[in-house]
C-alpha cells in the first residue's frame, strides 16, 4: 500500500511515520501535490500554530490539494483542526472540508488546565450526538470497551454534524469527525497503544 504524509511545518510528524513502520509500511513524507494525489492512503498530522501552518500550505497550494483529495485522508491533532472552516488560534481560514470552527479552551474551574494534555476515554457510541440510528464509525472496529487516547491540545471543534466521537474535558468536544472520504481525530493515535494502533489499522483498511 502506497501511504503518503503530508509534509509541512508542523512538528511531531516523525512519531506518525514511526507508527506507520511498526505496522510494517514505509510512508511516504511529501509535500509533492502528484505524490499525494497518487497515494492509496494520506495522513495529515501535526503539532503547532494554525496560522503559520496554513500560511505555509497556502503558499504551496497544499491547501488546494489535500481539499480536492479524493482517497482516504486522516487529520491528526492540528491536522484536524486545519481541516475546518476556521480557526481562532490566528483568527485564520483553513481548508474547510469540515464546516465547523475550532474554538480555544476557556477554563470554567481552578482544576481545568490548558493546554489539555494526558488520556481520555474516547466515547464512539453517539450517546453525544443527536442522529438517530447512529452507526459507530469504521475507524473504531475492534477497540475494546472503554477505549482511551492521547490528547495534548488548546483548541478544540465543539460536537458538529461530522463528529463521529466526542471526548469531555471542559465541556464535550469533537474528538473526530469524518465527512466523504476524509476522517480527522483530535487525539494522537500514534501515541496512544494499542488504541491508537487498532485506530490505524482501521483507517488504512478503509474501502
Amino acid at each position: 500500500m502506497n501511504v503518503a504524509i503530508v509534509k509541512y511545518n508542523a512538528g511531531n510528524i516523525y512519531s506518525v511515520v514511526n507508527a506507520l513502520k511498526r505496522l510494517g509500511l514505509e510512508p511516504l513524507l511529501t509535500d509533492d501535490a502528484e505524490q499525494l494525489q497518487k497515494a492509496d492512503r494520506v495522513l495529515f498530522p501535526g503539532q503547532g500554530e494554525a496560522r503559520g501552518a496554513m500560511e505555509y500550505l497556502k503558499a504551496r497550494c497544499l491547501d488546494e490539494v489535500i481539499r480536492t483529495l479524493r482517497q482516504p485522508v486522516l487529520g491528526i491533532c492540528v491536522g484536524q483542526q486545519l481541516l475546518c472552516r476556521h480557526s481562532e488560534e490566528g483568527d485564520v481560514d483553513c481548508i474547510g472540508v469540515f464546516d465547523a470552527e475550532v474554538k480555544r479552551f476557556r477554563p470554567q474551574r481552578h482544576e481545568d488546565k490548558v493546554p489539555c494534555m494526558g488520556w481520555n476515554k474516547l466515547e464512539v457510541s453517539g450517546e453525544w450526538s443527536e442522529i438517530r440510528d447512529y452507526q459507530v464509525s469504521p475507524l473504531f472496529k475492534d477497540l475494546g470497551a472503554d477505549p482511551y487516547v492521547y490528547f495534548v491540545h488548546s483548541y478544540y471543534v465543539p460536537v458538529c454534524q461530522e463528529t463521529i466521537a466526542a471526548t469531555d474535558y471542559i465541556q464535550p468536544y469533537s474528538a473526530a469527525m469524518h465527512k466523504d472520504n476524509f476522517y480527522a481525530c483530535q487525539f494522537h493515535p500514534e501515541k496512544s497503544g494499542r488504541v491508537g494502533e487498532q485506530i490505524l489499522k482501521n483507517f488504512l483498511a478503509l474501502k
